[in-house]
């Protein structure tokens, strides 16, 4: 030990605590490529959904179809949720849970598997995309959340480009337009869904918020029961597979590898990701489906993702001199 020549002891300076700002390995600066890879997966399984409802809606209703992914939905997530001892939410949660539920799950599955009846899955991908405008609006209203003059463009940017696409099909048939609006109304209740799910996600697993939304939207689709009977009453097995690709896959599976994504990355930017889902939908309908969406289309789906870009934009800040 080193000493001072009157004997005492030289203080030795405090080991330095190591800074809160270094990266780390799942953070914003780079994701792991099991993270990226998880990404992927989630995009891809997403975008197949859009395609897979357009296949299945020629011969399944949209009731029967929403009750039967989510019956699968919630089985399978049940296994994720019950490997342990689950969370379970507290009184005041469950009002939320229910709006969840029934807007994100139930009236989001019956609208959007109904609209892809009517239009192609590229189309009907491109515009639940816009969701996320919605939520910026409403989280103004109900969060209190700043609008700022970039958000207030990409919102009328992204709705102009509702426009165009129903502009695009307007002149085929009138049912093509019902269509378009059905898709609006899946990308208000998936808004609408988040917005009730945000506050939970603070207090509660994903995984368990995730089931017992699941699981209150296929209550609310419970009145279609007679319907999805007669569906397994007389579909083949390519059907019944189908529809279970849809609960397992894009549902329990996707829901599942985007969280493992949002834990180990920035969200802002990982959830912009999710923009690539019309395109990768467009393209396996494409492929497997023979579906090629009117022009329009096209422009309107990219004036609608330039909305929500224009909403992630900040206010440069003051000048420093």
């Amino acid at each position: 030990m080193t000493t001072l020549s009157n004997g005492a002891p030289l203080p030795v300076e405090p080991a330095a605590a190591p800074s809160s700002a270094a990266p780390t390995a799942g953070g914003s600066g780079g994701l792991q490529w099991r993270a990226l890879l998880a990404m992927g997966v989630t995009l891809v399984l997403w975008a197949s959904a859009f395609v897979a409802i357009r296949h299945l809606g020629k011969d399944v209703p949209a009731g029967a179809l929403s009750l039967g992914r989510l019956l699968v939905a919630s089985v399978a997530l049940s296994v994720l949720v019950f490997r342990r001892r689950p969370t379970w939410p507290r009184r005041g949660d469950w009002w939320l849970l229910v709006v969840c539920g029934v807007g994100w799950f139930g009236i989001y599955n019956l609208a959007l598997n109904e609209a892809e009846r009517r239009v192609d899955a590229g189309t009907a991908a491109l515009i639940v995309q816009i969701g996320p405008l919605i939520v910026a609006l409403l989280a103004t209203v109900f969060l209190g959340e700043h609008m700022s003059r970039w958000l207030l463009a990409g919102m009328v940017v992204g709705f102009a480009g509702v426009a165009v696409i129903a502009r695009g099909f307007s002149g085929e048939s009138s049912a093509d337009t019902v269509g378009v609006w059905l898709a609006v109304l899946a990308a208000v209740t998936y808004a609408i869904g988040v917005l009730a799910q945000k506050p939970l996600l603070g207090r509660l697993p994903a995984a368990e918020v995730t089931w017992i939304a699941c699981v209150i939207g296929t209550v609310t689709c419970l009145p279609w029961s007679g319907e999805l009977v007669d569906v397994v009453r007389v579909a083949d097995a390519g059907t019944i597979l189908w529809i279970a690709y849809l609960g397992i896959f894009p549902t329990a599976i996707a829901f599942t590898t985007w969280a493992y994504v949002l834990s180990r990355g920035d969200a802002g930017k990982v959830t912009l990701t999710t923009f690539l889902v019309p395109f990768i939908a467009t393209l396996i309908a494409w492929a497997l489906l023979s579906e090629v969406p009117p022009a329009l289309t096209f422009v309107g789906g990219a004036l609608a993702i330039v909305g929500v870009l224009l909403t992630r934009r900040r206010p440069r800040g003051p000048r420093t001199t």
